[in-house]
């Protein structure tokens, strides 16, 4: 019914492939004081990197540390380099050569995945990306969130929507796979409002997007003004219909790499219902499959 990251990289790649959460060690405009000093306001102190191996080491060690996390269910498997914490094209490009170059060196990487922002890929780093996907294909995470400019300034987003249109061009025109973040549930958005971020992103053709259940965690800003009763976040029914009509609006040959997304359990303060991973998927692919098909003719791309 719809193209999961799952059965897209199976086909490209001829088996299953696991992502390697790494770190790059880098930080983000908004955190060094260039933008801000506290990051965006619902993103924990790890940079939504929570499950990334640590920054103090070295890349192949923090390879081998996450191929042990995966390693009861990776038998034969292969894998994706995957940055993903804070800013990963925020530093000078020769450390983001060394970075990337040697995270792609072992024969059984067979991808390269750097979550960033449009606002940090100037044109030395375009053309570095260019360079690697010639050696490995290389994918740009965006974190885009929201095409809604008083929502982008609540959540201190830092950047304007064309910024974010001018790296897809710039990617693209490289050969560079899009995956865009986008966050449903976010405060202050109605459900047309996040409608019309998904169609938006659907106009443009993106390669992949992921949907991302709102959090909120501990230590962020977000969370003070939960707790001040300002917002209230989505229950699992009311987030899967959301969900269920935003995979009816892309087109089929995009790729949805994340139908929701969990932070670490010792920091979530609500919705509690998204720690049960488990029980959280198995019911959005047991409602998918009751009423997808039935609403696609409703929920088209214009």
């Amino acid at each position: 019914m719809f193209n999961s990251f799952n059965s897209s990289m199976k086909k490209h790649f001829g088996c299953k492939i696991y992502k390697l959460s790494l770190s790059g060690g880098m930080t983000c405009p908004t955190r060094d004081g260039t933008l801000g000093t506290r990051g965006c306001i619902f993103c924990s102190a790890n940079g939504s990197g929570d499950f990334a191996s640590r920054p103090c080491q070295n890349i192949n060690d923090q390879i081998a540390q996450a191929k042990a996390l995966v390693s009861r269910k990776a038998k034969d498997a292969r894998y994706i380099a995957y940055f993903q914490d804070y800013t990963n094209t925020y530093a000078p490009v020769t450390k983001l050569h060394e970075l990337f170059t040697a995270a792609l060196e072992p024969d059984d990487i067979v991808a390269l995945s750097i979550g960033t922002r449009p606002d940090c890929l100037p044109d030395d780093v375009i053309e570095l990306l260019a360079q690697l996907n010639q050696i490995k294909p290389v994918f740009v995470e965006l974190g885009l969130q929201t095409i809604h400019e008083s929502t982008a300034e609540y959540i201190r987003r830092g950047y304007k929507l064309d910024v974010f249109d001018d790296a897809v061009r710039r990617l693209r025109s490289v050969g560079i796979e899009v995956v865009v973040h986008i966050i449903i549930g976010l405060p202050g958005e109605t459900e047309e409002m996040i409608y019309d971020t998904v169609r938006y992103l659907a106009d443009m053709r993106i390669d992949g997007i992921k949907l991302q259940l709102l959090h909120v965690l501990e230590g962020t800003d977000l969370a003070d003004e939960y707790r001040q009763g300002k917002f209230q976040v989505l229950d699992m029914d009311k987030y899967i219909d959301i969900l269920e009509n935003c995979v009816m609006l892309l087109p089929p040959e995009t790729v949805i790499h994340r139908l929701t997304g969990d932070g670490a359990k010792k920091d979530l303060i609500a919705p509690l219902w998204s720690a049960d991973k488990k029980n959280v998927l198995n019911t959005i692919n047991k409602r998918f499959r009751e009423d997808g098909i039935k609403q696609a003719s409703k929920f088209k791309v214009n």
